[in-house]
């Protein structure tokens, strides 16, 4: 049997990958963008710059890599299934997904970073029966902080936003907090890490109310507790429990407006060991850690659904 390549040129990943249905084989070849120290993010055009100079290293490392021959490739073209949802970085991945099928003379599919990162989640956590399913998932990156009611459907999934933040998202608020503690861009795992040095209590639970919630007044506070000294030990592990608990509080009120459906967690933010060990008694689901950063698992997954679909 053949497999399915995915391709994701996120606006701080490229990544490449492939997925055997038949095995749930799979692997993703994935690099950071390059971000000067101090600052929060990339202009678009350095963005897709930079995916152009990535690509061929890690398209080489799939191809000696690949087991069998390919049958079809997605590729992610825009952020979220919506319309007028549009990156120019996700530009890069497309020109390459198309090129590789014309050569390769297979179909190219085409889906979002969204569902990517959902599709990749399930097949990291071997939950396929969730295709063709209805439950709730967060969206926790960079620039997202979404939870949604979805359903499962081959060609991808049908997306309903019900909740999350009403200004910056979780990453933004990770990132920020980075700064000012002299952290790199992306920020999120060196936070983590500082947070687990401190093992104070303390953090502020936003108010939630109808699953959504404010995250900019704790990064006001945040600046505040740096201005008085606070160990960065401390604010870093103050900024991440404040987001475990309102992300916690707004999954409780999800599950008893829509039910006790299966929770899904998606998206950089939820590699972070705080929010999975604030979950750890609310039977939900989250991908392994190099699963849930942006990456093309996802997509190659879909492609594989896409193309069964086409040719049943």
């Amino acid at each position: 049997m053949a497999v399915h390549i995915g391709i994701d040129t996120s606006n701080y990943t490229t990544s490449l990958a492939h997925f055997d249905p038949i095995t749930n084989e799979c692997s993703n070849y994935g690099k950071l963008l390059p971000v000067e120290q101090g600052s929060l993010g990339l202009r678009q055009s350095d963005a897709v710059f930079a995916h152009l100079k990535a690509i061929p290293a890690l398209s080489q490392a799939l191809a000696e890599t690949l087991p069998r021959d390919i049958a079809s490739i997605c590729v992610s073209v825009k952020p979220r299934p919506c319309e007028g949802s549009y990156m120019p970085c996700f530009v890069a991945g497309q020109a390459l997904s198309q090129a590789m099928a014309a050569v390769l003379n297979v179909p190219c599919y085409e889906t979002s970073h969204q569902e990517g990162h959902l599709a990749a989640v399930l097949a990291s956590a071997n939950r396929f029966d969730l295709f063709g399913s209805e439950f709730l998932a967060w969206h926790l990156s960079g620039g997202t902080t979404e939870l949604l009611l979805v359903k499962g459907e081959n060609h991808g999934f049908s997306i309903q936003k019900i909740g999350g933040t009403s200004d910056i998202s979780a990453g933004q608020l990770i990132d920020r907090t980075g700064q000012k503690l002299g952290l790199q861009f992306p920020s999120g795992k060196a936070l983590d890490k500082l947070a687990q040095m401190s093992d104070s209590n303390d953090c502020f639970t936003p108010r939630v109310n109808d699953c959504t919630f404010s995250l900019s007044g704790v990064e006001n506070k945040v600046q505040t507790m740096l201005e008085h000294g606070v160990p960065h030990t401390e604010i870093a592990r103050f900024t991440l429990q404040t987001i475990a608990q309102a992300v916690l509080k707004a999954s409780v009120q999800a599950r008893k407006n829509y039910g006790n459906l299966p929770l899904v967690f998606s998206g950089g933010v939820a590699s972070n060991s705080l929010l999975r060990d604030a979950m750890k008694d609310y039977n939900v689901i989250f991908a392994k850690p190099e699963f849930s950063t942006d990456n093309a698992l996802g997509c190659a997954v879909l492609a594989a659904r896409i193309h069964e679909e086409a040719n049943s």
